[in-house]
Formats: C-alpha cells, structure tokens, sequence
C-alpha cells in the first residue's frame, strides 16, 4: 500500500520502512486504520501516516523513550505519544531513527506483558 502513496511521500514511507525492518527483523507490520502501516514487536511501537504536506511517524510509548538524537518533533507535550513529522526535502537522520526505533523494541520487550495459557487441568 505505501506504493500507492507515491511521490516524495511514498518515497519517506518506503524509507521508513526499509528501517524498521532492518533494525527489527522479526517485526510484524500491518495495515490498520483505513490504511495505516503499523509496526508490532511484543505490542505495537510505531505507525506511520502519509498527510498532505508531510509523512508522521508516530511512537506509541515515544513519552517514555530517551530520544537522545532528538528526533521527536510533534505530540511534545502528550502523555504517551510523540512524532517525527517529515516535510518535503527532510533528510532522515538514518542513524538516530535507528537507535530510536532499537529504544522503542527494547521498550515493548521490558513491558511485554506474556499471554496467558490458561489452565490445563
């Protein structure tokens, strides 16, 4: 579906893409929300939205993530959610982007929360 996006939107998308799965092999993406990629590794850490003028990439527990690179830069001032919003022309900072999304699978991992097996009596 980024496909259909096209233009330099569909290009960032594709790019976001691209580095998720490299730094998160074992991520499960899936399309929800009328068309929002959504990437889930022990629950869901990040989605991504192609809108007119720019590309949101959105971390759902950003709130609690260190951000060292200083990426985030929508959703501030939420108690949860923060945003990389990419404008025409952006450069994705590569290396930051991928210490941030290794942050967020490292935060599902510590607060996953196992399924249970129920009883087998």
């Amino acid at each position: 579906m980024i496909e259909k996006v096209g233009g330099w939107r569909g290009e960032r998308l594709a790019e976001i893409r691209k580095l998720i799965h490299e730094v998160d092999p074992e991520v499960v993406e899936e399309w929800k929300w009328m068309g929002t990629p959504v990437w889930s590794h022990q629950g869901m850490y990040a989605l991504a939205n192609a809108h007119k003028d720019k590309v949101k990439l959105t971390f759902f527990h950003g709130a609690k993530l260190a951000d060292a690179g200083k990426l985030f830069n929508a959703g501030l001032d939420g108690g949860k959610w923060r945003a990389i919003d990419f404008r025409e022309g952006d450069k994705i900072d590569k290396p930051a982007l991928k210490a941030l999304l290794r942050e967020a699978v490292a935060y599902n991992a510590a607060h996953s929360v196992p399924k249970s097996r129920g009883s087998r009596g």
